[in-house]
């Protein structure tokens, strides 16, 4: 059973007119889903909320607050790219809770695994501060929750947008427990995820950045891939995965792009469930990040849970 975790609140998240992440990026991945019937073969649920302390795990109270507080007073702009609405705060709660609501029904026996089609996304909000769109760090309070509420000690996110994860990095940089793997374009927004960034302290080799050129085709992007899968993350031997599931790699997308095609995204999901399925009873959590053509979106999207289906 793969579980699709959506709420019709992550359309309440108004960035502007013309924004590229935008609710019609999600409006549009559901009408697919529910035209080409793969809705009806998903255990559909809404999120909870995630409760402060929950988001607590990765962010100050004092950010937490600040947040909200903007969104309470008609909103505002955290940079240039990152708008927070009267409605974001409600939304960045949700989509912060959707995975925690994914490995609560996983952890009891009642799914395998899930993808949360959220907004705002997550992966660039660090700690204390939230950027390139991103508010809360979706996944990097998912992977604490796992280990804060079933004390499973290890987990591995893979982090295939075209952007680097710099706030999901931040927030484990220093951790041993948790492995980070991000393939993206490089150099590019946000500048940071040279090979040479692998984690400090104990959380030295931890970190793994696959940086690459924007002529990248998809044979190359999937034997490295598989590579680290298969070395890495296969060494570690994690107990739970997470995905932090950009479909900005795709060809088309007007604001990243990495030449992948939409099945190369199924690939990805398999390779990715074939890992979970040797080391962690299969228990995959999804969250989206970015991606960006409207029309080819769903079709990414689709990709990835045609494989989740079939892990």
């Amino acid at each position: 059973m793969t579980l699709l975790i959506y709420d019709d609140i992550f359309l309440q998240h108004d960035t502007g007119f013309g924004h590229p992440e935008n609710a019609k990026r999600l409006e549009n991945a559901v009408r697919h889903l529910r035209e080409s019937r793969l809705w009806d073969q998903l255990r559909v649920e809404r999120p909870r909320a995630a409760s402060i302390e929950e988001i607590g795990l990765i962010h100050p109270q004092t950010y937490i607050k600040a947040i909200k507080q903007i969104a309470d007073t008609g909103g505002g702009w955290l940079d240039s790219d990152t708008a927070v609405s009267p409605a974001s705060y409600d939304a960045a709660i949700y989509a912060a809770g959707a995975p925690l609501t994914a490995i609560d029904l996983i952890m009891k026996g009642e799914a395998k695994n899930a993808f949360c089609l959220v907004r705002p996304p997550g992966h660039h909000a660090t700690p204390t501060r939230g950027m390139g769109f991103c508010l809360f760090n979706n996944v990097a309070i998912a992977a604490k929750y796992i280990q804060w509420k079933y004390r499973l000690e290890k987990i591995c996110i893979v982090d295939w947008d075209v952007h680097h994860g710099n706030g999901t990095q931040d927030a484990f940089y220093n951790d041993q427990t948790i492995l980070y793997f991000s393939m993206h374009r490089y150099p590019f927004y946000p500048g940071s995820g040279r090979n040479v960034e692998c984690g400090q302290g104990k959380g030295k080799g931890f970190t793994v950045n696959v940086p690459l050129s924007a002529d990248t085709m998809p044979g190359k992007y999937r034997e490295l891939f598989m590579d680290v899968m298969d070395r890495r993350v296969t060494q570690f031997s994690p107990e739970f995965i997470i995905i932090s599931a950009g479909f900005d790699p795709y060809k088309k997308d007007p604001i990243g792009g990495l030449n992948l095609e939409t099945e190369d995204f199924g690939a990805l999901t398999d390779i990715v469930a074939k890992s979970a399925e040797r080391h962690c009873n299969g228990r995959i959590v999804s969250c989206l990040e970015g991606g960006y053509h409207l029309s080819d979106i769903p079709l990414c999207i689709e990709a990835h849970l045609k494989a989740l289906l079939q892990a």
